[in-house]
């Protein structure tokens, strides 16, 4: 958490018992350990809260699929744009100097679709 290592912790442990001086230290740590049980009490109240608000339905949520970090906008648009067709049928031939009539010719007679690719003349 943070990039705290155990080293750093206890680096952080030493200065704070010097700058506070060894009378204070015990006082300190008890409020922090007053702190660390307040948090954890009000995590356990927020979800036992939601339990309460959300009924019988908190149990069915899948958690999982809600965690924004599983989020790929490459996957989502992908998929949005191939939602209506699921194989799709355009062949796109590799970009080479010189274009391949012959290849074009054949990609249409077997009956699929050919796409140019797109050309932007102000863009050049």
């Amino acid at each position: 958490m943070f990039g705290l290592t155990a080293d750093k912790i206890l680096i952080i442990a030493v200065i704070a018992v010097f700058l506070l001086g060894p009378e204070r230290v015990p006082m300190y740590a008890a409020k922090l350990a007053q702190l660390v049980k307040n948090v954890r009490n009000m995590a356990r109240d927020a979800k036992s809260r939601m339990k309460d608000e959300m009924g019988e339905d908190f149990d069915d949520v899948d958690w999982q699929k809600l965690d924004p970090r599983q989020y790929d906008p490459r996957r989502i648009i992908r998929e949005a744009l191939l939602e209506d067709d699921d194989s799709p049928q355009s062949v796109i031939a590799p970009a080479t100097k010189e274009p391949n009539p012959e290849s074009r010719q054949q990609l249409l007679e077997a009956g699929k679709e050919v796409m140019d690719p797109p050309f932007d003349p102000e863009a050049t």
